[in-house]
């Protein structure tokens, strides 16, 4: 972490200042492990700090330390307005477009706070008095425990801290064998088991407690999955009906795009899946394939070589048939 940046965080800090710590839209275990890991942190310190959500996170992180404190945009708005406006110093975490908070982004587009992001995607935009972005980053939760560390603040990463960040580590490297999988990936979460995340029980908590519901979309995703061998790219479709016969929840399409890259060979999985009148797309790859790429030239959306997401505006079988459209030019 630069040390300049690391000043300039500590002088907006002497303010006092009300703090409002936000994610993106559709958090996942990064995004608000990383809130809320920063959140007990300044809390730790004194600070008066709330993560203000732009709409809900999915049950299997609703266990995390202080996750029920997290306001909703989208269930309580005025209350995360009021958050918002109080707030002197915002946090943005695990994004580098305001574009990405969704209901919140005119809000945090007209705010005269200051605004320190904490962010590792690509090519980052330049609202933020203070940006700290690394796209080489496995996670956004290795971050801030490297911006903890550097505020000089190791010795107060306890138990609650530490599971949270945890949390996001485990998730964002896809259970470490993504390859942003470090040496130094390891150590940090070796160091966060022993200031007291127990990596066995966050493991069951995040992946081992499913829904009949889920497990009953998962077969449809996997009996709607298509390859094409001559572009060794998979892709699964879910229309809005198939959500709503196995009750969806939000997070239930967690980790489903990632059955497409283990079919021998693939090297691009793709998920459509049917929100109202625009398709949302997650992109995996391995190796030299950049979904980043793909999703910020054709799909409105952008993310990190291996691991990206976008929207087409219509239908499933448009943004499909778009999708094959384009595939040829990607994938030479």
């Amino acid at each position: 972490m630069n040390s300049t940046k690391i000043a300039a965080v500590k002088t907006l800090l002497q303010a006092q200042p009300k703090i409002s710590i936000i994610p993106h839209k559709n958090p996942d275990g990064d995004a608000i492990g990383s809130c809320l890991g920063l959140c007990i942190y300044l809390k730790n310190k004194g600070y008066d700090a709330t993560v203000v959500s732009p709409n809900d996170f999915p049950n299997f992180l609703k266990w995390l330390p202080a996750a029920q404190e997290i306001v909703v945009y989208d269930s309580t708005p005025e209350k995360a307005q009021q958050q918002l406006q109080s707030s002197s110093l915002i946090f943005t975490l695990d994004f580098n477009n305001l574009k990405r908070a969704d209901g919140l982004t005119p809000l945090l587009e007209e705010h005269k706070a200051a605004f320190v992001m904490i962010d590792h995607h690509l090519e980052p935009d330049d609202y933020a008095q203070v940006t700290f972005s690394s796209p080489e980053e496995s996670s956004t939760c290795a971050m801030v425990y490297a911006f903890i560390e550097a505020m000089g603040d190791k010795e107060l990463i306890d138990s609650n801290i530490a599971t949270c960040l945890y949390t996001g580590l485990m998730t964002d490297t896809g259970n470490f064998k993504y390859p942003t999988t470090t040496s130094e990936t390891l150590r940090v979460a070796a160091a966060l088991v022993d200031k007291g995340a127990d990596n066995s029980l966050i493991n069951t908590n995040v992946y081992d407690t499913n829904s009949y519901d889920r497990l009953q979309l998962l077969s449809v995703a996997l009996k709607n999955l298509i390859y094409l061998p001559e572009y060794h790219t998979a892709y699964i479709t879910l229309t809005a009906d198939e959500l709503q016969q196995h009750n969806f929840r939000k997070g239930d399409t967690e980790g489903f795009v990632n059955y497409g890259l283990t079919i021998k060979d693939a090297v691009l999985a793709v998920i459509f899946i049917q929100e109202g009148n625009y398709v949302k797309m997650s992109l995996r790859s391995k190796g030299d394939v950049d979904v980043n790429i793909l999703a910020r030239e054709h799909f409105n959306g952008g993310g990190h070589q291996n691991a990206a997401g976008g929207r087409y505006d219509g239908n499933m079988a448009e943004a499909v048939a778009y999708f094959r459209n384009v595939l040829p030019q990607f994938i030479k």
